[in-house]
């Protein structure tokens, strides 16, 4: 039982996760790939914070949260000048330079990870309580999104995104727009991060690399981009997939290879056939079609 709860804690950390890159390369229409960097500057700044810091559990997870937006805010204002490949770039570099950081220095553990973090709750049922509040936080941050785009500030975004050129010929300022929902996003991905790292109470950079970035990307392509609730869907199946797959006893040599091989083929699955997602419609409105308006 213990088993199904931790992965269904991850699944709802995911969903956070994974609504929170939606609101930039879904809504956003930006190719950013620095999200789990974002993920684990939470992770990482909350862990600190608890070891060094005799405060609250979870206001050093809001306080590193705070830190992931700020981060962000400083890191997207040159990044967001460019677009396209040289934001992917761009990012990559960031998210790369990052970990090699995290890697080399002594307070966050180095390439040996950070451990001896407190738990979010200590407590005999303290997997149970830590999954009703992750839960909690999952549909918070799904509600949240759903209100920032129905609202004016949600329209401008989606002009932006479909049309850069004739939203500033309108007065206003686009790399402004860009950089506040970087930072929002950021900040949630640094709540998901801190909760994640107080729950397994071990971290270590290689679990923040390039695949994690694969990982979110293929959950919000085959949830839906653009979606409210197809990256929820997305970070669902794509957290409980490989855990399906490992029931299959295969060998470690051909298990590894088989999660990346599966990844990557609903990514071009979704891509060619449906790209609209799992939840998107067929009428071209959400899902990656969205960057053809």
């Amino acid at each position: 039982m213990e088993y199904f709860i931790s992965l269904f804690i991850l699944a709802s950390i995911n969903v956070i996760l994974a609504t929170s890159f939606n609101l930039i390369l879904g809504y956003g229409g930006l190719l950013s790939v620095a999200q789990p960097i974002f993920f684990a500057i939470g992770a990482y700044c909350s862990a600190l914070i608890a070891i060094y810091f005799d405060i609250p559990i979870f206001l050093s997870i809001i306080f590193a949260s705070l830190i992931a937006g700020v981060f962000a805010f400083g890191v997207s204002l040159p990044s967001l000048r460019v677009s396209g490949d040289y934001l992917v770039v761009s990012t990559l570099g960031f998210q790369l330079g990052t970990l090699h950081i995290i890697n080399n220095i002594e307070i966050t553990g180095a390439a040996g990870g950070l451990s001896n973090i407190p738990p979010l709750i200590s407590h005999p049922y303290r997997s149970l309580l830590t999954l009703l509040i992750v839960v909690c936080f999952a549909v918070l941050s799904i509600w949240m999104v759903r209100k920032i785009m129905r609202s004016a500030y949600g329209r401008a975004i989606t002009a932006l995104r479909n049309d850069e050129i004739a939203f500033s010929s309108l007065g206003r300022n686009p790399i402004r727009i860009k950089v506040l929902i970087v930072a929002l996003s950021a900040a949630m991905a640094g709540f998901a991060g801190g909760i994640y790292s107080h729950y397994y109470l071990y971290i270590t950079p290689e679990q923040f690399g390039i695949f994690a970035t694969a990982t979110l990307l293929t959950m919000v392509v085959i949830g839906g981009a653009g979606t409210v609730l197809g990256p929820a869907f997305g970070a669902i199946i794509i957290t409980t997939l490989p855990e399906i797959i490992t029931f299959l006893n295969l060998p470690v040599s051909i298990m590894a290879p088989l999660q990346g091989v599966i990844f990557t083929g609903l990514v071009l699955i979704f891509i060619f056939v449906k790209p609209s997602g799992l939840i998107g419609s067929t009428r071209g409105l959400d899902g990656l079609e969205i960057w053809k308006k």
